[in-house]
């Protein structure tokens, strides 16, 4: 079937809300990281601050995902959604007039994370709204709103420039209050509300090993892709000398490659096995990371850090291929899990390259720690491979439980 034929299959005005949703939540998210720079000079922060102060937002990302994800089983993506747009106009109001101070922006920056949440938005909706059947292309368009955090870095600086970063809050509203109207207007609930997980259901999954595994996998793959997408303007700034604009340019060419990565790789582990996949692609992550480390001429920083960011992004693809295979009954909730990890390892990296760099005055062991975790990930997935050589029609079946669970399906999402 022709791409129009499907999309005209389900409800393509809730599927376009859907993205604009995902993708204006996705710039708001990363704004903090792409004026990292700007906010630095001006508050005058040390390193330990400035990886702080783009790393509190990914935090407040990864709490707020639990909260939202638990709003939508019980009022719906569409009001929850607009009550997450709604409160995304006080950071960005508070941005634009006031946030003078560290702390202030810290505060501020937590309240951004709220729109860091809109994974738990977007993907049951985009879902909701379309055929079993051509459940891929809806989420691949909704999931495609992970290029906002493109637009932030490529924007942002840009503005900024010209007019001082607290412009460009000012002008988010601007995106913002058009996508709360378009949301408000044509978004629309589909089907039935899922029922919640139970009490039961909840410690019997949060028990499995697995669970564990690809947390710790999309930890460093979602959150090295979302910290580096956030920290790097500083990184860029600090070692090399980079302006504002150049390293914004520079970044946003890396954070859109890997997020093309992302359904690539979900492709590439349909027909080689996420976990075989994940072991090269964590070796090559650990190598980038280690080239890095050395701080070696900027072309060559500039090479290591595109391949980085692509190969996470075909991690980020590789690890939502398994969980649906291991968690078939339970892939919102497990989902909302992983994807709260995500975020949190996105806040540990920035924080982590901060406080190491203020300690001894460089990045090197920062980044050489971050490699050893990559590689401990393709250790861990090598094993776990051999030791379970199960395709998908060979996994054990779950147990049949009389309780609602949640149920939908979100391979493509942040």
């Amino acid at each position: 079937m022709k791409l129009s034929k499907a999309i005209k299959s389900g409800h393509p005005a809730t599927l376009f809300a859907s993205f604009l949703y995902f993708d204006v939540s996705f710039m708001i998210w990363t704004l903090i990281g792409a004026l990292g720079i700007y906010l630095s000079r001006d508050l005058q922060l040390s390193p330990w601050q400035k990886g702080l102060i783009v790393s509190i937002p990914l935090l407040g990302g990864a709490i707020f995902r639990i909260g939202v994800g638990f709003g939508v089983d019980r009022i719906g993506p569409r009001r929850m959604g607009l009550i997450t747009l709604s409160v995304l106009l006080i950071p960005l109001l508070w941005g634009y007039l006031a946030a003078t101070s560290f702390y202030e922006l810290i505060l501020l920056g937590f309240l951004l994370g709220v729109a860091g949440a809109s994974f738990a938005v977007a993907m049951p909706m985009a879902s909701r709204c379309y055929p079993p059947e051509h459940q891929g292309i809806a989420l691949g368009i909704a999931g495609a709103g992970n290029s906002g955090t493109m637009i932030s870095a490529l924007c942002a600086p840009l503005i900024a420039e010209r007019l001082g970063w607290h412009a460009v809050f000012g002008l988010a509203l601007i995106p913002l209050s058009i996508t709360l109207l378009i949301f408000y207007r044509f978004a629309q609930e589909h089907g039935p509300p899922p029922l919640p997980v139970s009490k039961a259901r909840v410690l019997s999954l949060l028990g499995r090993s697995e669970l564990l595994e690809f947390s710790a996998y999309y930890g460093v793959t979602f959150g090295g892709y979302v910290g580096l997408a956030s920290f790097l303007p500083i990184f860029l700034s600090d070692t090399y000398a980079l302006g504002p604009v150049a390293a914004g340019g520079m970044v946003a060419a890396a954070v859109f490659t890997g997020s093309l990565m992302r359904p690539i790789g979900g492709y590439l582990a349909d027909r080689m096995g996420g976990r075989k996949l994940l072991i090269g692609i964590y070796i090559g992550v650990a190598i980038c990371f280690g080239v890095v480390a050395v701080t070696p001429s900027l072309w060559a920083v500039g090479l290591g850090l595109f391949l980085m960011m692509s190969m996470l992004g075909l991690g980020n693809g590789a690890v939502f291929q398994e969980v649906p295979q291991r968690f078939r009954e339970d892939v919102g909730f497990v989902s909302g899990i992983i994807g709260a990890v995500g975020g949190f390892g996105g806040f540990l990296l920035p924080t982590l390259l901060g406080a190491i760099k203020e300690g001894i005055g460089s990045f090197l062991l920062g980044f050489l720690l971050l490699g050893l975790v990559s590689l401990s990930c393709a250790i861990t997935a090598f094993f776990k491979q051999s030791h379970e050589n199960l395709t998908p029609a060979a996994l054990p079946p779950l147990p049949e439980i009389d309780d609602g669970r949640v149920r939908m399906e979100v391979l493509f999402g942040g």
